[in-house]
C-alpha cells in the first residue's frame, strides 16, 4: 500500500471525470481544491518540509487565497524561494500558515534571496521530495520526527551558498505573513549555528550544522553580510522594522558536489534543538539516507496495518494516498510544550477537530492507538494549563480556539477511548475537565436556556453531556450521569417540529439541511420528530437529489447570484465540504442501508481520484481523506457512541491490524468497479449487502461496537446487484438513546 502512496494529488484545483447519475445532483460550494503538499513529512510527526512559493494555503503551489469555486492562481508556474518548514495540510483559511525557516541553496548574490525559480522533475514519496531548481541545483528534503535534512547538488561555480532565513513566516498573501517578535541568532563556527524566533508568541529553536568543505559562514541581516559577526539579538521586532535575517554558508564547489543541510527542532530551546538533531541522526554523517530510510520504515510500518485485495489500481492509489494523508496530522512534538514544563505528549495543529473527530481520531484509535491517547492527553493538558478543550490547536500562543465552528467536540473521543478501555488517562481528572468545558463558551447558554445560537451548538453541546454522561456511569457517579443525561436530550431544542429540520440560524458552512442530517444519540427519536421512517427518508431523499437534474458547479470567481442560487439547492455537498459527511449513514437509523449503499458508492466513484486534482475539495487535516479510508473498508466510525455503521467495502477483502489483532472484512460476489466509469459493462454493480455473518455468526445488524471492531475478528458481507431485507427492521437499527431496552437507561 505504501508503494501506492502520491503525494501530489490534492495540490492542484479539482480535475476529476464529469459525475453522472445521483453524484450528478451534488452542489460545491466550498473551493474545489484539495489544498495539501507533495513536501516530506513523517507519520504524524513534528515537521515537514517543502518548496515554498509563498501561495495559499501550504506555501507551496500556485493558488491564492479563496473560499469558493475554482481556485485562482496566484503564479503561472509551480515555483519555489526556498524550503521551509511546518506546513498545513489540507485546510482552508486557517490564518496561522508557518513555513518557518526558509533554506534557499543559491548561485546568485545575497540580494537576489527571495526571488522564486520555476521547478523541474519533482517527485515525492512519504518522508521525501525533490525538485530541480531553474538554477541548476538539484534539491532533495527529507524528515524525521523533529529534524529536517536537504540534500543539495549544485553545478560548478565559484560561490554556492546555502542561505537560511529565520525572519520567513506565513503566506506571501495579503494578511498571511507571520512576523517574528523577537530572535536571537548565533554562528558558532565549523559548519554549525543555531538561532531562536519567536512566533506567534511561541519559541520556535533550531540548530544547524552544513556539510560545506571549507566553506566560509557569516550571519546576514537586510541581506548585507555581517563579516566576522557571530550574534544577532532582536528584543522587539514589528512589521514596520522588519528586516529578513539568518545565516549563510557559502564556498565554491564542484559539478555534482552534494551539501547537506541537518536541521533540529525544537520548542525548549536550541540545545535541546541540537539533542533532537543528534538524536535522530544517530552520530550520522552525513545522515540523508539514513534518516530518508527510518522514516520510509516508519511509514511502512504504518501502511503494513492496512491491507487490501481486488480494486483497480487507480482505486488503490487513492485509498493508499488517503490512508498517509490521514497519518500527517495532528502533529506530535513530544515532551516540548513551550506552554508547561513537564515533559510528556504535546500535540499541535489540531487545526479542523470540527471535521476530524468524526474520522480521523476514530482511524488513529483503531491503527495508532497509543498515539490517539497521547492526542487525548495533550488536550486534556491544554484543558487544564490554558482553561478549556480547544476546537482547534495550533503551534501559537493564545490559540485562536475556532470557537465559532464548533464546541465540546474533544469529549466524544474521550467518551469512545473510555469504552474501549484505554490505559494511561487519569478518567476522574478527564471527567472534571470534561464537566467544567461544558460551561464554557456557548455551553453558558446552552445550561441556562436549553438552547444556544449558532444552532449547530445545541446539538453539539447536547451530544457532549451525552458523551460525558457515558464517562460519569462508567467511573460510577450515577448522579451525574442522570443529570447529563437529561441535559444531552435538549437536542430536540434544535430542531423545528413543523419541518423537521434544524431552527433557522447562523451555520458555520452549509445550511440548516447540512447538519440537520447529523447522527445523534437518539436517532430514534430524531426520526419521530421529523415524522417517522417514511417522512424522514423523504428528506434524506431530497438532500441527496433523488430525481433531481444534473447542476452546473460553481467554476472561477462565481457571482454571487450563482452562489445563492446553489444554496437554494439545499442539497448534499458532495465530500466538497465536511459538516454534512455523515448523513449518507443516516438512512441506516430508518432502514434503509441500501440508501446509504448508493450514495458512498457515488461519491467513492465520482468525487475522488488519482492525479494532482484528485480531491473534491480541502483535505482539512486528513478529515476528508479518513472518510475515503473508512468507506472504502465499508466502516464508518459514529464517534463519540462507540458504534461502527457496516456498508458495501470497494474492495473484496480488507485486513486492518487493530489494537488486539486484526479485523476482516471480506465479501463474496464483489466486483471491482473503476474510479470515474458510470458501470463496467451496463450491469448493475454488487453495492447491496444481502447478508452478514461476524465470526461465523449470523449478523442481522447494521452496526457493530467498537469493541468488535478493536479486538479483532471477521465480517463477511455477501453482496448483490438489488437493495434485500438486510438492515431493513426495526430490531437490526443502530441503538438510541431512546430504545425501550437501552443499556444506558437500564443501568
Amino acid at each position: 500500500m505504501l508503494d501506492n502512496v502520491d503525494p501530489f494529488i490534492g495540490t492542484a484545483a479539482t480535475d476529476l471525470p464529469p459525475a453522472r447519475g445521483l453524484a450528478a445532483t451534488w452542489w460545491f460550494p466550498k473551493p474545489q481544491v484539495g489544498n495539501t503538499h507533495p513536501g516530506a513529512t513523517a507519520p504524524l510527526g513534528m515537521v515537514s518540509a517543502c518548496a515554498y512559493s509563498g501561495a495559499y494555503p501550504t506555501g507551496y503551489g500556485r493558488y491564492t487565497k479563496n473560499t469558493e469555486g475554482v481556485p485562482e492562481t496566484m503564479y503561472d508556474r509551480v515555483q519555489a524561494s526556498g524550503f521551509t518548514h511546518f506546513q498545513q495540510s489540507g485546510t482552508g483559511a486557517i490564518r496561522k500558515y508557518y513555513n518557518y525557516v526558509r533554506v534557499t541553496p543559491m548561485v546568485q548574490p545575497l540580494d537576489d534571496l527571495g526571488q522564486s525559480w520555476a521547478l523541474h522533475d519533482e517527485t515525492a514519496e512519504a518522508g521525501y521530495y525533490a525538485a530541480t531548481l531553474d538554477t541548476g541545483i538539484r534539491s532533495e528534503i527529507t524528515v524525521g520526527d523533529k529534524v529536517a535534512i536537504h540534500r543539495y547538488t549544485f553545478p560548478a561555480h565559484r560561490s554556492a551558498r546555502v542561505v537560511i532565513d529565520l525572519s520567513c513566516g506565513g503566506l506571501a498573501t495579503e494578511l498571511g505573513r507571520t512576523i517574528p517578535l523577537r530572535a536571537q541568532v548565533e554562528s558558532m563556527g565549523h559548519g554549525t549555528a543555531q538561532g531562536t524566533v519567536v512566533m506567534e508568541g511561541v519559541p520556535l529553536s533550531v540548530y544547524v550544522e552544513v556539510d560545506g568543505p571549507n566553506w566560509r559562514q557569516m550571519l546576514w541581516y537586510d541581506r548585507r553580510l555581517i563579516d566576522g559577526g557571530t550574534r544577532l539579538d532582536f528584543d522587539s521586532i514589528r512589521q514596520t522594522n522588519l528586516r529578513p535575517f539568518g545565516m549563510l554558508f557559502m564556498g565554491s564547489t564542484r559539478p555534482g558536489q552534494t551539501v547537506e543541510v541537518r536541521l533540529g527542532f525544537s520548542l525548549r530551546g536550541p540545545e535541546q534543538a541540537r539533542d533532537n538533531l543528534y538524536r535522530e541522526c544517530n552520530g550520522d554523517r552525513p545522515a540523508f539516507t539514513a534518516v530518508r530510510a527510518k522514516t520510509r520504515a516508519k511509514w511502512r510500518e504504518q501502511f503494513d496495518k492496512v491491507q487490501v485485495d481486488g480494486g483497480t489500481d487507480a482505486r488503490r492509489t487513492v485509498l493508499g494516498t488517503s490512508l498517509y494523508h490521514a497519518l500527517i496530522k495532528p502533529c506530535f512534538a513530544d515532551d516540548e510544550s513551550p506552554f508547561w514544563p513537564t515533559s510528556g505528549p504535546y500535540a499541535f495543529d489540531v487545526c479542523t477537530m470540527w471535521d476530524i473527530y468524526k474520522t480521523q481520531i476514530p482511524l488513529l484509535s483503531a491503527l495508532v492507538p497509543d498515539r490517539a491517547a497521547d492526542l487525548l492527553e495533550s488536550l486534556i493538558r491544554v484543558c487544564e494549563e490554558e482553561g478549556n478543550f480547544p476546537i482547534g490547536y495550533r503551534m501559537a500562543r493564545g490559540a485562536d480556539r475556532f470557537f465559532r465552528q464548533a464546541s465540546s467536540l474533544a469529549h466524544t473521543a474521550i467518551a469512545d477511548a473510555h469504552a474501549l478501555g484505554r490505559a494511561g488517562i487519569d478518567w476522574a481528572w478527564a471527567l472534571v475537565h470534561m464537566v467544567d468545558d461544558l460551561r464554557r463558551m456557548y455551553g453558558e447558554d446552552f445550561y441556562e436556556h436549553g438552547v444556544v445560537h449558532p444552532i449547530t451548538h445545541t446539538l453539539d453541546l447536547a451530544y457532549a453531556y451525552h458523551c460525558t454522561a457515558r464517562v460519569a456511569r462508567a467511573v460510577g457517579d450515577r448522579r451525574l450521569a442522570a443529570d447529563l443525561e437529561e441535559r444531552s436530550r435538549g437536542w430536540v431544542n434544535a430542531f423545528d417540529p413543523v419541518t423537521g429540520l434544524l431552527r433557522d440560524s447562523e451555520f458555520y458552512e452549509g445550511g440548516k439541511w447540512n447538519y440537520s442530517f447529523r447522527l445523534l444519540h437518539d436517532m430514534r427519536a430524531r426520526i419521530d420528530l421529523a415524522g417517522g421512517d417514511l417522512a424522514f427518508i423523504g428528506k434524506l431523499d431530497r438532500f441527496f437529489g433523488y430525481g433531481a437534474e444534473p447542476v452546473k458547479q460553481p467554476g472561477r470567481r462565481p457571482p454571487a447570484a450563482e452562489m445563492v442560487a446553489g444554496y437554494a439547492l439545499k442539497r448534499f455537498e458532495g465530500l466538497n465540504n465536511e459538516p454534512d459527511m455523515e448523513a449518507p449513514w443516516a438512512y441506516h437509523y430508518a432502514g434503509r442501508p441500501d440508501r446509504t449503499a448508493q450514495i458512498v458508492h457515488s461519491a467513492l466513484t465520482w468525487q475522488f481520484g488519482t492525479g494532482p486534482g484528485g480531491l473534491p475539495g480541502n483535505d482539512d487535516s486528513g478529515g476528508l481523506s479518513s472518510w475515503y479510508v473508512w468507506a472504502s473498508l465499508g466502516l464508518f466510525p459514529v464517534a463519540g457512541q462507540h458504534l461502527f455503521l457496516v456498508n458495501a467495502p470497494a474492495f473484496e477483502r480488507a485486513a486492518i491490524q487493530v489494537p488486539d489483532g486484526e479485523f476482516v472484512i471480506e465479501t463474496s460476489g464483489h466486483r471491482a468497479t473503476p474510479i470515474g466509469v458510470d458501470g463496467i459493462d451496463r450491469e448493475p454493480p454488487p453495492l447491496f449487502v444481502q447478508s452478514a455473518t461476524l465470526n461465523g455468526k449470523p449478523l442481522h445488524a447494521t452496526h457493530l461496537s467498537a469493541t468488535d471492531v478493536h479486538r479483532g475478528g471477521r465480517l463477511h458481507l455477501r453482496l448483490g446487484p438489488e437493495p434485500s431485507s438486510w438492515g431493513t427492521s426495526g430490531g437490526t437499527r443502530p441503538p438510541s438513546l431512546s430504545d425501550p431496552a437501552h443499556p444506558e437507561e437500564a443501568r
